[in-house]
C-alpha cells in the first residue's frame, strides 16, 4: 500500500535530499509531496491528504510552534510530526503536547529519519529520545513556572527571533515582548540572552 508523505521545509536541499535518499534506499512504498510555506503545505494537505505531515518549525510564515498550532487547527484530522533542528526539551515538550505525533531531529543521519518516517507511517511510536524532552535534554529546572504567554515567548527566543519578529508572530506590543523576555530570565535565572539560550543547549 503506497503512503504519502508531505515534507514542509524552507530549504530545497532539505526536501530535495529526503526524497534522494529515500529513493536511493528502494523506499518505493512512500510517494513525497513538499511545501516551502506553512499555506503551502495546508493547501496541498487539502489537495492531496497525505498520511504523514513533517512540518519544520522556521518558516517564512510562520515561526516557532504558531505553524504547528494553525496547521492542526485548520486540518485537525492530519498527522504531523515535526522535523526540526530545534531540539530544545521546551519546545520538543510543547510540540507534543500540542498533538504532534513524534519529534524528528533534522540532526538524525538520513536512513534513520527514513526510519522513523516509516515507524509513523506503520503506526508505531518513535523511540523514547525522539518522544520526550526528559531523555538526553534535562528539562531546565523553573520553567514550570512561566505563563502561556513567557512559554511562547521563550519558545521562539530559543529559535533565534529577535524581540521584534516575536512581537509580530505573537501580535504583542514591543513592550510586552520585552518585559516578558524580562520575565523569563529573572525565573530562569539567566543573566543574558545569550545565557538564556546556553540553558537548553
Amino acid at each position: 500500500m503506497k503512503h504519502t508523505v508531505l515534507v514542509v521545509d524552507d530549504h530545497e536541499m532539505t526536501r530535495v535530499g529526503l526524497r534522494a535518499c529515500a529513493q536511493a534506499t528502494g523506499l518505493g512504498e512512500v510517494d513525497w509531496l513538499d511545501a516551502d510555506t506553512l499555506s503551502g503545505a495546508l493547501a496541498a494537505f487539502a489537495a492531496h491528504r497525505p498520511d504523514l505531515v513533517l512540518l519544520d518549525l522556521k518558516l517564512p510564515d510562520s515561526l516557532g510552534l504558531q505553524g504547528l498550532r494553525r496547521f492542526l487547527a485548520e486540518a485537525p484530522e492530519a498527522r504531523v510530526a515535526v522535523f526540526s533542528a530545534t531540539e530544545d526539551p521546551v519546545v520538543v515538550e510543547q510540540a507534543l503536547a500540542l498533538g504532534a505525533l513524534g519529534y524528528v531531529p533534522k540532526s538524525a543521519r538520513s536512513a534513520d529519519i527514513l526510519d522513523m518516517v516509516l515507524t509513523l507511517l506503520r503506526g508505531g511510536s518513535l523511540p523514547q529520545a525522539c518522544r520526550e524532552p526528559s531523555v538526553g535534554y534535562g528539562v531546565t529546572p523553573g520553567t514550570e513556572s512561566l505563563n502561556p504567554t513567557q512559554l511562547r515567548v521563550l519558545e521562539l527566543v530559543l529559535a533565534g527571533n529577535s524581540n521584534q519578529q516575536i512581537a509580530d508572530a505573537l501580535g504583542l506590543a514591543l513592550g510586552t515582548v520585552k518585559n516578558s523576555v524580562s520575565s523569563v530570565m529573572l525565573k530562569l535565572d539567566a543573566q543574558s540572552r545569550l545565557h538564556l539560550i546556553s540553558l537548553f543547549r
